[in-house]
């Protein structure tokens, strides 16, 4: 049922008094959020190797491509020391050479992004919400690493994060 509403393009509910009329720009309703816990590959931070500010996180498609899929919110300064310990630099040719990010939408700034060896397996939140080309509209919200979780166990792009 969950997968059929999300198909459906439902992501949410919003919540408002009986007696409140709409009223555009006021932001007193309130959202609920469908979220679900998945895992995805980080390929790249924002920051340094030594202090990510924020992940790039990807997943690989049936091609074997590591696509990108989102980025997190901001880390902690002590989640991002805990991520650093997991982080090296890529060994070789990295899926993502030469792939600018953007900051935000409808921005047109890049995102300072460092490439990692895509080997680290981090476990997020998510809500249900996709772009159009199938990646997570709002950032993902880190929990924790995976070390547990080879990066072949990850879902693929598209998979994995909608309701059952």
């Amino acid at each position: 049922m969950g997968r059929l509403r999300t198909a459906a393009g439902v992501e949410g509910l919003c919540f408002k008094r009986l007696d409140e009329p709409y009223r555009g720009g006021v932001r007193s309703w309130r959202k609920y959020k469908v979220r679900v816990t998945t895992e995805a590959v980080i390929g790249a931070v924002t920051g340094s190797l030594t202090a990510p500010r924020t992940l790039l996180l990807g997943r690989y498609d049936t091609a074997g491509r590591l696509r990108y899929v989102g980025r997190s919110t901001t880390l902690s300064g002590a989640a991002g020391r805990a991520v650093a310990d997991h982080l090296a630099p890529p060994h070789g040719a990295h899926p993502w050479t030469g792939w600018t990010f953007s900051a935000g939408w409808g921005t047109q700034r890049t995102l300072d992004a460092v490439l990692v060896q895509p080997e680290v397996v981090m476990e997020v939140g998510v809500d249900v919400a996709r772009d159009s080309a199938g990646r997570w509209r709002h950032p993902a919200r880190p929990h924790r690493i995976r070390a547990d979780v080879d990066v072949q166990e990850v879902p693929l792009f598209g998979e994995g994060d909608t309701l059952p």
